[in-house]
């Protein structure tokens, strides 16, 4: 029945996302241009302008929201399960900033950007490997990972990445590139089109129905590793074969997108309160909840240029991350209280 509502919920939201905008376009208009482009109907009266702005502008960018949305959903459920964290996300750790860095990298200086978005998405994917590679180990050098070293270590490497990301704008010879970084810094769904929704969207399922079936080994891994191997689960293989997938998952996102934070820790959280902590339903829901909210979250980011003189429009990663930085900081003291009273 979840499923069935938020899938209704998100067919909903998408046709209003197409609808809702500074130019606000009927909802039957909406539906009309769409099946004339598909070919079930004939032409209408709209105007050119119309069914330029429904087909070729917000149709794509809210498809490529629901992809984005629902991809950082499925990577923060896998993240905190493989790392036993309530607090970690690609954002938090640095990963989003790591694929950042890969992906100004190879429009910054030609490499692997010959390729296209597929060049694109393999560099921010190689980024968001080394990150967390590099925030694992630092976590790791007390011999015992705990969600403090966790966070400052990926804190640290998100700051260090980013600093990357300014010096690579600044000596990088190709002057639009600015305008790139700052939206893959603050994130932003601004430059969607058709051609970019198909890597991530086969990446989404393909990834997704994979985790789905490997359900029973993340339920395993967050009762801890020594019952996850009694289990019979190889928890060294299946954790760097996870850890891969999601970094491969989130360079995706990252190359479309931009970094669009704590769309990955708040999701997660939502679902588990409703349903528990079983990732056949969680992964599935925390899908089809992030589509729902980041598809949103544009909208209000849409709406805010509307009412400001001022052409430039509001990333939705600002959107995300006045929603999600209180979150976090609640998530926080409420971890740090949890390990005060078990150790009372």
């Amino acid at each position: 029945m979840l499923l069935l509502g938020l899938s209704g919920i998100l067919f909903l939201s998408a046709i209003l996302g197409v609808s809702l905008g500074p130019v606000s376009i009927p909802v039957n208009t909406v539906w009309s241009v769409v099946a004339y482009k598909i070919g079930f109907i004939p032409a209408g009266n709209w105007s050119a302008g119309v069914e330029n702005i429904v087909w070729l502008i917000r149709l794509p960018r809210v498809l490529l929201a629901v992809i984005v949305g629902g991809g950082l959903a499925v990577v923060g459920v896998t993240l905190q399960a493989l790392v036993r964290n309530p607090l970690a996300d690609p954002y938090v750790l640095g990963i989003s900033s790591g694929a950042s860095v890969g992906a100004v990298l190879a429009i910054g200086f030609g490499v692997l950007a010959s390729f296209g978005t597929l060049g694109i998405s393999f560099a921010a994917f190689i980024g968001a490997v080394i990150a967390f590679v590099v925030v694992y180990t630092l976590a790791n050098l007390g011999k015992r990972i705990t969600p403090e070293s966790l966070i400052l270590a990926g804190i640290g490497v998100g700051y260090i990445c980013t600093g990357t990301t300014s010096f690579i704008t600044l000596t990088s010879s190709k002057r639009q590139l600015a305008g790139q970084v700052l939206a893959w810094t603050l994130g932003s769904l601004a430059r969607a089109s058709w051609f970019d929704l198909s890597l991530p969207s086969l990446t989404l399922l393909i990834i997704t129905a994979y985790l789905i079936l490997q359900a029973r080994s993340l339920n395993a891994l967050i009762l801890g590793d020594e019952t996850a191997s009694v289990l019979g689960i190889n928890v060294d293989v299946f954790r760097r074969k996870v850890f891969m997938l999601v970094a491969f998952i989130t360079g995706v996102m990252v190359a479309v997108s931009g970094s669009i934070g704590f769309i990955g820790l708040m999701v997660p959280h939502m679902v588990r309160f409703v349903v528990g902590s079983d990732h056949r339903k969680v992964l599935p829901l925390s899908l089809l909840v992030g589509s729902i909210f980041l598809v949103w979250a544009d909208v209000i980011a849409r709406g805010f240029h509307s009412t400001i003189d001022n052409p430039i429009e509001l990333p939705v990663g600002v959107v995300t991350s006045i929603l999600g930085g209180p979150f976090f900081l609640w998530l926080m003291w409420k971890t740090r209280l949890k390990r005060r009273i078990e150790n009372l």
